[in-house]
């Protein structure tokens, strides 16, 4: 299914929708998102805060329905005069799980540099791919390659606690980690971080410390575009386990990281999405 009309929320994710535009507060503007589960939820990780909600579609993902789909969405918005801000791989789940990702990858490039030069080509990523060779490789290429993917890579918690009550995942946090440090290394990422509570309970002053060096270190590489800290703004399905933080809170923490980050001589932008 592909959505041609132009919406302020993703929940048409859930409609089985493939393509889906939407306006973006991280983006800017407008969004063409690429979904490559219409047909449920996939995701290692069970973030408290994610906005997809339960649903089963008999809606598999298929490729040739994916590029006419982006080639509709592109050529209406250009009709329309809608400046496209970039393409972005996100949808039900983690997309780097998927068998499909490269290959729906390399056709969203190429329709990409034809229908819309000016966009930029996101894939919003908790990092787990990273941990497959083939996919760590794949996405170095991608993202220091011509075609300069921008991967929005979470990086949500700088302890093993608050990991396992923010991203409640199996897959190990050291372990994780590691691959993000070599990954940064030799590529160049987006790092975005949720600030939220869980439980009714911020990130406590230990975990800000551990986060903060953390993102230290990665800034230290030379190869983070930018830094994205981001609050709840949408409704979750389980709610009211995580909830939205003053806004105050995130700016705190941006504030932090730029004087560690002029402290340390280094340079990387830092935005705050509340």
């Amino acid at each position: 299914m592909i959505c041609t009309c132009i919406v302020e929320n993703h929940r048409q994710r859930e409609e089985g929708n493939i393509i889906y535009p939407v306006y973006s507060r991280r983006s800017g503007g407008l969004s063409v998102g690429v979904n490559l589960f219409p047909d449920k939820k996939r995701c290692n990780f069970d973030c408290p805060y994610c906005e997809v909600f339960p649903f089963e579609r008999d809606a598999g993902f298929d490729i040739e329905t994916m590029k006419s789909g982006l080639e509709k969405v592109l050529a209406a918005a250009g009709a329309q005069n809608n400046a496209v801000k970039d393409i972005c791989f996100s949808g039900n789940g983690e997309p780097t799980l998927s068998p499909c990702f490269p290959a729906a990858l390399e056709a969203a490039a190429l329709i990409r540099q034809v229908r819309a030069p000016q966009a930029e080509l996101v894939v919003i990523t908790n990092g787990t791919g990273l941990l497959r060779d083939e996919t760590f490789d794949l996405l170095r290429e991608a993202a220091s390659g011509p075609m300069a993917l921008d991967i929005w890579l979470k990086l949500d918690a700088g302890t093993g606690f608050w990991y396992k009550a923010i991203d409640r995942s199996a897959v190990p946090f050291e372990r994780l980690t590691g691959k993000i440090r070599d990954f940064a290394r030799i590529a160049p990422v987006t790092i975005q971080t949720m600030l939220c509570t869980v439980n009714q309970s911020p990130p406590s002053r230990d975990e800000a410390a551990a986060w903060l060096s953390l993102a230290l270190e990665l800034a230290g590489t030379g190869n983070i575009r930018k830094f994205q800290i981001y609050g709840k703004a949408r409704p979750a399905p389980l709610d009211p386990l995580a909830s939205a933080l003053p806004v105050s809170f995130l700016e705190e923490r941006a504030a932090a990281l730029r004087e560690a980050l002029e402290t340390a001589g280094l340079t990387a932008a830092v935005e705050v999405y509340p």
